[in-house]
């Protein structure tokens, strides 16, 4: 099949301003946000003491995935990532699929997290409804992202280092109420508690499993240091040790985490809609500790979001750049952000202020179960796509890269696997069940998108070789 050249390469005109330090936070950041902060109540509920069980267990599925990507990231770096690879390995359908879904997942990601920035404000000013705040956090960070991709790397870097200092802290403080028995909570507060209240399991091993689709919901963003590959200064050396401190940032902060909050406070006084964090340190009764919780936790939320808009924006560009999206989404401003792309994906976040009026109690399950959906597609296509790199490797067809995943494709297989086995849960959930309705809705809605691009720009349904860099 003959070769068609695109017009630009989707890292075309992009600004390499995202330096180590900021590569490394947003890493870092993109393993906090409010599925830990926020929906890990819910968890804890259903699940009990063995939330720490699934998380952990998500949390190797998500580094084999993350070893998948980094694998891909080294053979190739590029803005577009995962629709770029899907584009490759499997065709120009899938990478079509695989950038708008990656686009949605975060569009609907940021109604998720403004919808909890929200909540988080009743905390302080219980008399501001929920939408008004939803829609200030939107504009603020609307004009952040659109300044300079050095403006987002700094901010987004600030956020970060305020919620991996606050779980730390919030550990230690945790282990001296277990170990010292100081505050409300020493009285009660055991290791015990992870046994003592009916078991480990209280609800059955069933509930336990049934909570993975929320917690692979926590685990959202850590695939956005690939999106980051196309304007960063250094990502041969950057991606990979990013991506190798996974494991650490999953113990720390979710088991770890998780493991102290319930070992102070018994499972049982923890329950959906509040923030397991800012509930355990009410309970210490250390003054404005539990007040402090909920600023870091507001400014995980926002983190999330602001990172949303980093990465719609550029994966819009991505698919302008293959002729898969109009073409003015292609555009750079002056600062060299993709200014369109990120304004219509922020009209669309608008969305979540609506639901925050019309339905603010049903909000965040509506919009956490969609982008869970989304991010089980966009995590599938990563390691179909390292699947049939390997293979290309393995046959000589492609040359092989200096990030190797280890096992090959073997954990690549585990974890497509898992993934379809969550996504089994989610279909016999019959609240979260709504993802796959909106799910059938948006499959109809791609094949009629593919359909007038391919009758416009015949040439997209080619598959075109890539032009391989040189790294290293």
């Amino acid at each position: 099949m003959t070769s068609a050249k695109v017009t630009q390469t989707p890292e075309e005109g992009y600004e390499r301003g995202l330096g180590s330090r900021q590569v490394q936070m947003i890493a870092i950041g993109g393993a906090i946000g409010v599925g830990l902060f926020m929906g890990a109540g819910a968890n804890i509920a259903k699940a009990g003491p063995s939330i720490v069980l699934m998380y952990a267990l998500a949390g190797v599925v998500i580094f084999f995935i993350m070893r998948a990507l980094g694998e891909l990231l080294l053979y190739r770096p590029v803005s577009g990532s995962f629709a770029e690879y899907a584009r490759e390995f499997l065709g120009p359908f899938f990478g079509f699929v695989t950038g708008w879904t990656y686009w949605l997942m975060w569009v609907v990601t940021g109604m998720a997290e403004l919808t909890a920035a929200a909540i988080y404000i009743h905390f302080w000013f219980p008399e501001i409804p929920q939408w008004v705040s939803a829609l200030v956090f939107l504009v603020v960070l609307f004009g952040v992202n659109l300044i300079s991709v050095k403006i987002f790397g700094e901010v987004e870097f600030w956020f970060s280092m305020i919620k991996v200092t606050a779980i730390i802290g919030m550990i230690v403080i945790g282990l001296g109420v277990l170990t010292l028995g100081f505050s409300d909570a020493g009285d009660t507060a055991a290791v015990s508690n992870l046994w003592s209240h009916d078991g480990f399991f209280p609800n059955g091993i069933g509930s336990s499993l049934m909570t993975l689709q929320g917690v692979m919901f926590a685990y959202l963003a850590v695939e956005l240091v690939g999106v980051t590959a196309g304007e960063s200064e250094n990502p041969e050396k950057t991606l990979p040790k990013a991506i190798n401190t996974l494991p650490w940032r999953i113990i720390v902060f979710y088991v770890g985490a998780l493991l102290v909050i319930l070992s102070v406070v018994k499972w049982t006084e923890f329950s959906a809609g509040e923030s397991p964090f800012v509930h355990a340190f009410g309970k210490i009764g250390i003054p404005l500790a539990a007040g402090i919780v909920n600023f870091v936790v507001l400014t995980a939320a926002l983190s999330s979001c602001n990172s949303g808009m980093y990465s719609t924006g550029r994966m819009l560009r991505d698919l302008a750049a293959n002729s898969e999206a109009p073409q003015a989404f292609s555009k750079l401003n002056a600062r060299k952000t993709p200014a369109v792309g990120i304004t219509v994906s922020v009209a669309l976040m608008g969305i979540g202020v609506i639901l925050n009026y019309v339905v603010p109690e049903k909000a965040f399950l509506y919009v956490t179960s969609v982008a869970t959906a989304a991010g089980i597609w966009t995590w599938m296509m990563i390691l179909i796509s390292h699947i049939r790199y390997r293979a290309g490797v393995d046959a000589g067809r492609l040359p092989a890269s200096p990030f190797p995943a280890p096992g090959g494709s073997l954990f690549s297989w585990v974890a497509l696997l898992f993934l379809i086995g969550v996504t089994g849960m989610i279909a016999y959930d019959k609240d979260a069940r709504i993802c796959l309705y909106v799910a059938a809705g948006w499959a109809v809605a791609l094949a009629a998108g593919w359909a007038i691009m391919k009758n416009r720009n015949p040439h997209i349904a080619e598959r075109r070789e890539p032009e391989l860099e040189k790294i290293g």
